[in-house]
C-alpha cells in the first residue's frame, strides 16, 4: 500500500496526473487544492492495489462530465454544495452495500485527485490505477466497454439541483449524450458516480499502477529541475516516449460547444524544429496531431504540450506566443485492440484514417 500523508507527495502526484492528462483532464490547481484540505484535514489518502482487496469487494468511479471552457457557470442558483460526495452516498444506497475503494476515471490534474479525496474522506482506499491510462473527452473511452461491463447504476448530480439515477441505459451513446446534456443544463459539470464493480471485473478493467505512476513522473520533473537536467527528456522517459517537437504557438482557436472545449492549436517550429509545423486538433484533450500537415500522433496514443521546466500546459491554459515542448507516448495496450480503437481510434472522432502507432510515426517524420 502507497500513502499520500504530505503535501509534496500531493504535489508531485498532480504533477504527474497533469502530464498525462493530455492537455485535458480537470483543473490542476483545484486538483491540488482538494488534496490538501483533505490532508490538512488530518486524513491520510491510501491507494492500494487491487488484489489488496478482499475478493467480494465492490469499487466504483467517481468524476465529473464538461466541458473544460473557460469562464463557465453555474446556470441557476447553487443547491447542492458537494455534488460528487452526494452522489457517492446516493449510490451506497443503490447498491445496498458499502463501498470498499474507488478507482479514478481518468488521469488528470483534478480528475484524479477527485477520486483520492472522496476515498480519503470516506476512509476507504483508492486503487492504484485507473479506466483510461490518460484523460479522454467522452464516457466511450472507459475500459470496461472492451469487457462489457455496464457503467450503471449511476447517480448524476448537479450543483443547480438535478439528482439522477440511472439503472440502465440503451447504449453508451444514449449514456454519454444524457451525462453531457445534464453538464449542459447546469452550465459547467455534472458529478458522476457509477460503474460498480466487483473485484474480478476490475482487475479486468483497471489500466494499473497509473496512480503510482502519475507520482513517480512528478518526482522525476522535480528532480530533474534540480539536477540541471531537461525535464522534457525526463519526462519522455519515464513515459517511454519521445519529445518530438518544440516551437511558438502561433494560433490558438476554441469553443464552447455541446459540453465540449474543441478546438486546433498550431505551432511553429524553433531550433531543431524551425520550418516545421504542428497542428493539434483538441476535443478537450489533444486528440490527433500533425507535423507539416502529415499525421504524427493518432488516437489513442499520448500527446502533451510542457514548458522548458516540464510544467504541463492544459488546454484551458493554452495561449498564442506561448514557447511549448510536444511529448509523444504509447496508449496502453488495451487501447490499441479492435475494440478500443472502435471507441477511441481516429475513426470514432471523424477522422479518415486507420491507426498508425506512434511509434511507427514519430520513424517516419525522422523524430526518432
Amino acid at each position: 500500500m502507497l500513502s499520500i500523508s504530505t503535501i509534496s507527495q500531493a504535489e508531485k502526484l498532480v504533477l504527474g496526473a497533469t502530464i498525462l492528462g493530455t492537455g485535458g483532464g480537470g483543473n490542476p490547481g483545484e486538483g491540488l487544492a482538494m488534496l490538501k484540505r483533505v490532508l490538512e484535514a488530518g486524513k491520510r489518502i491510501d491507494i492500494v492495489d487491487l488484489g489488496e482487496l478482499p475478493e467480494d469487494s465492490v469499487v466504483v468511479v467517481p468524476y465529473y462530465v464538461g466541458s473544460i471552457a473557460p469562464g463557465l457557470a453555474p446556470k441557476k442558483q447553487i443547491k447542492i454544495i458537494n455534488a460528487i460526495e452526494k452522489a457517492f452516498e446516493i449510490m451506497e444506497k443503490e447498491l445496498g452495500a458499502k463501498i470498499a475503494g474507488v478507482v479514478a476515471s481518468e488521469l488528470g490534474g483534478e480528475n484524479t485527485p477527485i477520486a483520492l479525496k472522496i476515498a480519503a474522506e470516506i476512509g476507504i482506499p483508492a486503487i492504484d490505477g485507473d479506466l483510461l491510462g490518460r484523460a479522454a473527452p467522452e464516457l466511450h473511452q472507459c475500459t470496461v466497454h472492451i469487457f462489457n461491463i455496464p457503467m450503471h447504476p449511476s447517480v448524476l448530480v448537479s450543483e443547480t439541483g438535478n439528482v439522477v439515477i440511472m439503472r440502465g441505459y440503451a447504449d453508451i451513446d444514449d449514456y454519454e449524450a444524457i451525462a453531457r446534456y445534464l453538464s449542459v443544463l447546469s452550465g459547467r459539470y455534472v458529478a458522476v458516480v457509477d460503474t460498480p464493480m466487483k473485484r474480478h471485473e476490475a482487475e479486468k478493467a483497471v489500466v494499473r499502477g497509473t496512480i503510482s505512476k502519475c507520482i513517480r513522473l512528478g518526482e522525476e520533473v522535480l528532480k530533474a529541475r534540480a539536477e540541471g537536467r531537461d525535464p522534457v527528456k525526463a519526462i519522455a522517459e519515464v513515459l517511454e516516449g519521445w519529445a518530438v517537437f518544440k516551437g511558438v504557438v502561433e494560433r490558438y482557436t476554441w469553443r464552447n460547444e455541446g459540453g465540449f472545449l474543441k478546438g486546433e492549436a498550431i505551432v511553429r517550429g524553433v531550433g531543431l524544429f524551425s520550418g516545421r509545423v504542428l497542428k493539434s486538433w483538441i476535443m478537450n484533450e489533444h486528440i490527433m496531431v500533425w507535423i507539416d500537415n502529415e499525421p504524427l500522433v493518432m488516437p489513442p496514443d499520448l500527446f502533451m504540450l510542457v514548458m522548458d521546466d516540464g510544467t504541463p500546459i492544459t488546454n484551458t491554459e493554452l495561449k498564442e506566443g506561448m514557447v511549448v515542448n510536444g511529448i509523444a507516448a504509447k496508449a496502453p495496450s488495451v487501447w490499441r485492440t479492435p475494440r478500443g480503437l472502435e471507441l477511441f481510434g481516429p475513426r470514432h472522432f471523424g477522422f479518415n484514417y486507420d491507426y498508425i502507432p506512434v511509434e511507427e510515426l514519430v520513424k517516419e517524420r525522422g523524430l526518432t
